[in-house]
């Protein structure tokens, strides 16, 4: 009944006067559709006041319930104890966030139904790679908010990405307001606490027509999620074996790496499959220039514990062309939370042969959250870490700490997480 529901609200919505689109001006206050009086202070059923309008109040005037979870908003999309079963991010929701430039600047983002684009075949994108992309989280507190964790770096980083490849930086307003759109829209598709999150794909590509090579004449930028459960195999803090990467490399100084190009992780798949196929979850990359230091795996930034010291390799950050390695938001966050809980975290290189004498290793990223390390892998010599509870006390600590903030377990002292119920 649900999936009928679903169609003939968006076969509904594509009819109505407006071509099914969600008008949504974008306000540093959130989301405010003009349709949408001061007054409204309900969000109707929506069976017994079905239409193109009232369907847009319910998941846009959603935006506006000051605290609670609302009705509208329980996790009803499909069954949660299947999400497991699944391919990661494999699951298709209902609707996503689009933006488009208009002359020099951005136009109106619009929540529509969750469908194909249709794009030239001489699209920036297509021909040249044009594209950036973030990837961020939404998840369910106890209580059963939803809640999104630091959309303001995102924001950030996306903007210097779009820098580098000559496009037109999204404002952070717009940015941030298209993500609460698009989440609120598919609130359904939010899993319960503990059963999983939504993962969000913001990206900005050329979508304009362009053959010779140069920067497209116009652009597009569209959100959309999907419910994830853990990235790799088991649970979140089942430990992974990695193979550090000695024939590929990730990227180099003046490149790309330290921005999220749609065209850095095409040239990973190849050493990724072949480290699947040798039965590593992943590969450890090293430096270009030595391959005596470590970068990042293959999704996630990398950190190794010494004591009561915690070693990452280090980035100068916005956008800096001398980065190889990404500036990650969960990385970001690690490093503060493990300063707060004592340990001293060190910046700089880090030769691989630090595993060797490490008592710990893990990695960091949106998807993969924070992943224990039990296995290392350098030609044939594999250095390994065996936890009762699969991962190290550190790992532990700020897995739990991390965690714990973005769900609302524990106090967030930073101000990271942002409440959209």
């Amino acid at each position: 009944m649900r999936a009928v529901w679903w169609a003939a609200m968006a076969a509904a919505m594509m009819a109505g006067e407006e071509a099914g689109a969600f008008n949504v001006p974008m306000r540093g206050a959130g989301i405010r559709p003009s349709f949408l009086s001061s007054s409204s202070s309900s969000l109707r059923s929506p069976v017994s006041q079905f239409s193109p309008r009232s369907e847009r109040r319910r998941f846009l005037g959603a935006s506006m319930v000051a605290s609670g979870t609302r009705k509208e908003h329980e996790p009803t999309a499909m069954d949660w104890e299947e999400l497991g079963k699944k391919p990661w991010g494999s699951i298709e929701t209902s609707f996503m966030t689009v933006c488009k430039t208009e002359g020099a600047g951005w136009g109106k983002a619009e929540v529509k139904p969750y469908g194909p684009l249709e794009i030239s075949p001489r699209a920036g994108v297509l021909n040249y790679g044009q594209g950036v992309f973030e990837g961020m989280k939404a998840q369910r507190t106890e209580d059963g908010r939803i809640v999104i964790f630091r959309p303001d770096k995102n924001a950030r980083r996306v903007r210097y990405g779009c820098e580098r490849l000559c496009m037109p930086p999204v404002p952070e307003d717009t940015f941030v307001e298209s993500i609460k759109s698009c989440v609120l829209a598919n609130a359904n598709w939010v899993p319960p606490c503990g059963k999983g999150s939504l993962y969000i794909r913001p990206l900005i590509i050329g979508t304009g027509p362009i053959l010779g090579l140069a920067p497209a004449p116009s652009y597009t930028f569209l959100v959309y999620v999907s419910p994830v459960g853990s990235y790799f195999k088991g649970n979140q803090l089942s430990p992974i074996k990695l193979k550090i990467e000695h024939a590929y490399s990730r990227a180099a100084k003046g490149g790309s790496g330290g921005i999220k190009a749609v065209g850095n992780y095409a040239a990973s798949l190849l050493p990724q499959t072949i480290a699947k196929k040798e039965g590593f979850d992943n590969v450890i990359y090293l430096d270009a220039s030595e391959q005596k230091y470590l970068e990042e795996v293959g999704t996630s930034n990398i950190f190794v514990v010494k004591g009561k010291k915690i070693y990452t390799p280090a980035l100068k950050g916005g956008g800096d062309p001398m980065d190889t390695i990404l500036e990650g938001v969960t990385r970001d966050s690690v490093i503060q939370v493990a300063k707060d809980a004592g340990y001293e975290v060190v910046e700089d290189r880090v030769p691989f042969t630090l595993l060797k004498e490490a008592d710990e290793a893990f990695t960091v990223g949106t998807a993969v959250v924070v992943s224990p390390i039990g296995a290392v892998t350098y030609k044939g010599e594999t250095w390994s870490w065996k936890f009762e509870e699969g991962a190290g006390p550190a790992t532990s600590k700020i897995y739990s700490t991390l965690t714990g903030i973005q769900t609302g377990k524990v106090p967030d002292p930073y101000g990271w997480t942002v409440y959209l119920d």
